[in-house]
């Protein structure tokens, strides 16, 4: 074999989205682009604020030296000042610079706190539905991913929960807004976590730490916000990138903030630092941490996505699908018309059109959508939707 035996298995069972995506782009080649209904990938289409697009002009024409050199491993202090000053408003708590660490993306800032915080067989608790990624940086530094399965509208089940921790239970992953459900999780449930974790972690001596995979914590529906998790419990870390409300995700800048109340703080941060240069990102790149020092409080403008949701949930119901409507994100997570949500997804690609199965991101029975992409094709695939209901509905 070319390559070791852990690598072939996770190829084997790699990410259905990527799966999905590579089939969309085989059609595409073949049948035309615009005959392709592609819901599959979470890539924003919006383009960034015209003030993003202003202070990269100015970024780029800072021509003092050493703007493109090697920084501390936790990056800029100018940016983790910004940042800092930022999240004391939003959250409230007193966080420093020190408590800032940039990263390559939220993905960057997971396996650094990954690696800082487990040893191996150590367990991690996700949530199902879950993005599927999360499963392979756990494995990434050793650990033992455990899935406990939400309730019917996709909120924290505190009982299943508290029957999964442990005393190999490290740390707890949530992902809100949810990708792929587009649920908030509801902050008396999220305080309600912090006292089982804290009570956890009296009883075992060392904390569980809480991480909340939060990149689309901006793009929110109807007045709702998300609640903070640094309120709910003290040993609370997030990892979240500008990926989604900026429309950067190729650029690959985020950051992760570590609670200024969690236990044995400074040894915390000192060992993600480390991580973050031990795994091989050394630092987040320079220039994009420049940039998005001015882009504090930035975000897209949501008037798209909020049209786009408003469209395709009408379309859906008026198809006679089952959904919970989500609360913020770009994703709908709708009941598959058939048990097995492979076989359902295969009669969408009958009309051309591209879904994710639930069972990939470990929630089978449900298939999901992504509404980054333009209302025209939303709405020329509605056709196709009732269709494939109405198909498997006769068998």
């Amino acid at each position: 074999m070319a390559i070791a035996d852990k690598m072939t298995a996770a190829m084997q069972s790699s990410s259905w989205i990527r799966r999905m995506f590579e089939e969309g782009a085989e059609l595409k080649a073949r049948l035309g682009a615009d005959k392709i209904y592609d819901f599959t990938l979470g890539n924003p289409d919006l383009e960034p604020p015209d003030a993003l697009k202003a202070a990269l002009l100015e970024v780029v024409q800072d021509s003092r030296p050493g703007r493109h050199s090697y920084m501390s491993n936790a990056g800029f202090l100018e940016t983790r000042q910004v940042l800092a000053a930022h999240l004391s408003r939003e959250h409230p708590l007193s966080f420093s610079p020190d408590d800032i660490i940039m990263t390559c993306g939220a993905a960057g800032a997971l396996n650094v706190i990954l690696k800082a915080l487990l040893n191996p067989g150590e367990e991690v608790i996700i949530l199902a539905p879950f993005f599927p990624e999360y499963i392979f940086y756990i494995d990434n530094h050793g650990g033992t991913p455990r899935v406990v399965e939400t309730d019917a509208l996709f909120q924290l089940d505190l009982n299943r929960l508290e029957e999964a921790i442990n005393t190999q239970t490290r740390a707890v992953i949530i992902n809100s807004p949810n990708n792929p459900t587009g649920q908030i999780y509801e902050a008396a449930r999220l305080n309600a976590l912090g006292k089982l974790l804290t009570a956890h972690s009296k009883k075992h001596g060392r904390p569980i730490y809480l991480i909340n995979d939060e990149p689309y914590r901006r793009l929110t529906y109807d007045g709702i916000s998300v609640p903070s998790i640094f309120q709910a419990y003290p040993n609370s870390l997030v990892a979240t990138s500008f990926s989604k409300d900026l429309s950067l995700p190729g650029e690959r800048i985020g950051y992760l903030a570590v609670s200024p109340q969690a236990q044995g703080r400074q040894e915390l941060l000192a060992g993600l630092i480390l991580a973050n240069r031990i795994l091989g990102y050394v630092n987040a790149p320079a220039l994009m941490q420049r940039l998005v020092a001015k882009m504090a409080g930035v975000t897209v403008d949501l008037t798209p996505y909020v049209r786009r949701r408003e469209l395709f949930c009408q379309i859906l119901a008026d198809a006679g699908y089952d959904l919970v409507k989500p609360q913020g994100a770009f994703y709908l997570f709708p009941r598959s018309p058939l048990t097995d949500d492979i076989a359902f997804v295969a009669e969408l690609k009958k009309e051309n059109i591209l879904a994710v199965p639930g069972r990939g991101f470990g929630r089978g029975g449900y298939f999901r959508l992504a509404f980054c992409t333009p209302e025209s094709v939303i709405s020329a695939a509605a056709a196709g939707f009732a269709r494939a209901r109405a198909r498997v509905a006769q068998v």
